[in-house]
């Protein structure tokens, strides 16, 4: 095995002190709604709000002084790269970080304020691997990977040392794959303290190569996914062999179920994830038969979401729960009729978020015209309780 329990637990003393010791916390909450008894690690709380900083710290440590004098670069879109840029900066070492033209400004500047040099460079990450590895070569620097180097695979197994001593009772781990060195490190430290635990790793439909790899397919990935730390089509060889090596199961889930989870993170834990930071609590709602009466431990490995798309996913959840309805009327234009109406919602508890008077685009007469309301509603028995109270009342009213 290319990494042991004691290069977990070396790393464990090296990172001690530099990197937050996080909750492992029951949730009565999401046990009730899964039927499992869930424990969530809140690798969110990291100070760069990802648990890269483990591995990339326990690498960093692990250079010489004329290694961390010359400095080093790494190739990142998102949560390593600020993982190397704070701890380097700390440390006192350069450190470049080579992204993608296409990476969002926000994370380019995150990473630049945490004191890195930020090179944009191609337009995929295979791209800015290929330029960083250019820049180890021409100035000296130490490259760090994200996943596939032994010292990063232990740095991120200390994630299941600390999750095994605060809830020592867990008989499952669900851990998001991206290129795997969470997962493949976890599952070393988890089977060597518990060898009955069982380690899954979840991987969203659209990017799952490791899945792929596992099940002796081609890997074939792309397309949208909202859980951009998991959109990786070269997977590790380390983790791809030491997953392989312990028989670990891949979970697939769909973008929609990753959505649900991010919400019911912030309604029910008052805490952000990004994607691929709930991909492991979406993976217990999509597969429950799986968990059922089973003590889970999911680690919340990222919080780093972009607010727009965190905005935009909150009120997505809205309209699928039911929550958030648009509802269009058909009314006489008749003074005072359009406050009728609204008044009628009002007193049925209905929450007017929006109104839109259609007059020359609607289908309706032009004597009646559409009116499109958007509701907040507490759920959809309730808004069907609202078109109830408005047919009741003469005015016909249909769901869109």
């Amino acid at each position: 095995m290319p990494v042991s329990l004691e290069d977990i637990r070396a790393a464990a003393q090296r990172i001690a002190g530099a990197v937050e010791r996080t909750p492992c916390l029951h949730s009565r909450t999401l046990s009730r709604l899964t039927g499992a008894e869930v424990w969530l690690k809140f690798e969110n709380l990291q100070f760069t709000a990802s648990f890269k900083e483990r591995g990339a710290l326990n690498k960093l440590l692990s250079l010489d002084e004329a290694q961390r004098r010359r400095g080093v670069v790494a190739m990142s879109a998102g949560n390593h790269a600020q993982g190397v840029a704070w701890h380097a900066t700390r440390l006192g070492a350069r450190a470049v970080i080579v992204m993608p033209r296409g990476t969002p400004n926000t994370k380019v500047r995150s990473t630049q304020v945490l004191g890195a040099q930020v090179v944009l460079e191609g337009d995929t990450l295979a791209d800015a691997a290929r330029h960083a590895h250019a820049l180890e070569q021409r100035d000296g620097l130490t490259f760090i990977h994200p996943y596939d180097d032994p010292a990063i695979i232990a740095g991120q197994g200390t994630v299941a040392l600390e999750m095994l001593e605060q809830a020592p009772e867990l008989e499952m781990l669900v851990v998001p794959v991206g290129g795997g060195g969470l997962a493949a490190g976890m599952a070393v430290a988890a089977k060597a303290l518990k060898p009955d635990i069982e380690v899954l790793g979840v991987e969203s439909k659209n990017w799952c190569a490791m899945y792929q790899k596992l099940n002796g397919l081609p890997v074939e990935v792309g397309g949208d996914t909202i859980a951009e730390g998991m959109a990786v089509r070269d997977v590790g060889a380390l983790p791809f062999s030491i997953l392989q090596s312990l028989a670990t199961r891949i979970l697939l889930t769909a973008e929609e179920t990753i959505e649900r989870a991010i919400v019911a993170l912030i309604e029910i834990e008052k805490t952000v994830a990004e994607g691929a930071g709930a991909a492991g609590l979406a993976a217990v709602l999509e597969h429950p038969s799986l968990f059922a009466g089973k003590r889970v431990g999911i680690p919340l490995c990222g919080g780093n979401i972009d607010a727009r798309l965190l905005s935009a996913v909150l009120m997505r959840g809205l309209v699928r729960d039911g929550r958030l309805v648009r509802m269009r009327v058909v009314m006489p234009d008749i003074a005072g009729n359009l406050a009728r109406v609204a008044a009628m919602i009002g007193e049925a508890g209905g929450n007017i978020v929006e109104v839109q008077h259609q007059r020359v685009f609607g289908t309706a007469s032009i004597k009646s015209p559409e009116v499109e309301f958007v509701l907040e509603t507490r759920d959809r028995e309730h808004t069907q309780a609202i078109v109830a109270a408005l047919a009741q009342n003469g005015v016909r009213a249909a769901l869109q």
